[in-house]
């Protein structure tokens, strides 16, 4: 693989940087790693060997390729600003992938940051959640110059089945919007069919083993219909996580005048189910709010 004794380091080692740094060990890359925690360093380290860092300025010091996934741009700010940021480090030619579902706004400012210093950029945010990242098969979503874009993908490629650059700086993360629209839209027609089938007196499982093999077919029905029917979502992509996302992708519909307000419903009906307590819960637990 080109990816083969490349330097590389991972910072923020959280339920989708973890395994998404081991694919690159595996693949053989000399990783340095870092994480607010740092147990959870160690922890990698002790797995995949390599070794961890106190600060990312110490861990993208010498490598060809930083990878960074955290929480919100806040989360990024705190990890690339400062004197021990990824900017006070990150030597001139080398690439930072942003993995991190933010703004585009964001994603501009570090690209622009990036190349005052002779870097490269990518905001390259992610779909398929953990067991996408564990399996290797992600979905990755990309902005960025085409030549940095290239130079990276080999490494992309050892956490992904498919990666599309989408055009410049911000794009990556404009898709990453459309993705969380269609789901959040797809997961409350999930919802309301799967009531209406119980509330008629249909045994929703053979509906969904029928309509599943026609045009009402789709990952989410396949991967969280039965969970739906049990009530059972202390797993997967987080409804906090959901609403933060959305919140990005309402504020930036704001800014460039698209409507969206099946959206933005059903975001309020997100806010809802954190009241309820399922803050923590998987997005599918939308259907909680009509039981």
């Amino acid at each position: 693989m080109e990816s083969m004794n490349r330097k590389a380091a991972f910072l923020c080692l959280g339920t989708m940087g973890y395994p998404m740094a081991g694919h690159l060990a595996r693949a053989g890359c000399a990783m340095t790693v870092y994480n607010r925690s740092a147990t959870r360093a160690d922890a990698w380290v002790a797995e995949y060997g390599g070794t961890s860092a106190k600060t990312p300025a110490e861990a993208v010091a010498e490598v060809e390729f930083a990878f960074l996934c955290s929480g919100n741009d806040a989360d990024v700010r705190s990890v690339v600003g400062g004197d021990t940021g990824v900017w006070a480090a990150l030597p001139a030619g080398s690439i930072l992938v942003d993995h991190t579902t933010g703004s585009a706004e964001l994603a501009c400012e570090l690209a622009a940051e990036a190349e005052r210093r002779g870097c490269g950029f990518l905001d390259a945010p992610v779909s398929g959640g953990q067991s996408g990242a564990e399996n290797g098969a992600l979905t990755i979503m990309v902005g960025g110059a085409e030549d940095v874009y290239e130079r990276a993908k080999p490494l992309l490629d050892c956490y992904a089945k498919k990666s599309l650059r989408m055009g410049g700086a911000g794009s990556g993360q404009l898709t990453k919007m459309v993705n969380q629209i269609c789901i959040a839209g797809l997961l409350q027609g999930l919802s309301e069919g799967f009531h209406f089938a119980q509330k008629s007196g249909l045994d929703a499982h053979r509906v969904v083993e029928v309509i599943s093999q026609g045009a009402a077919q789709s990952w989410q029905m396949d991967n969280r219909s039965e969970t739906m029917l049990a009530g059972k979502f202390d797993f997967g992509f987080a409804v906090d996580w959901m609403r933060k996302d959305l919140g990005i992708a309402l504020a930036e519909a704001e800014r460039i005048g698209a409507q969206l307000e099946v959206t933005a419903l059903i975001d309020r009906y997100y806010a809802e189910v954190q009241e309820m307590g399922g803050g923590r819960s998987d997005t599918s637990s939308l259907i909680t709010r009509l039981r």
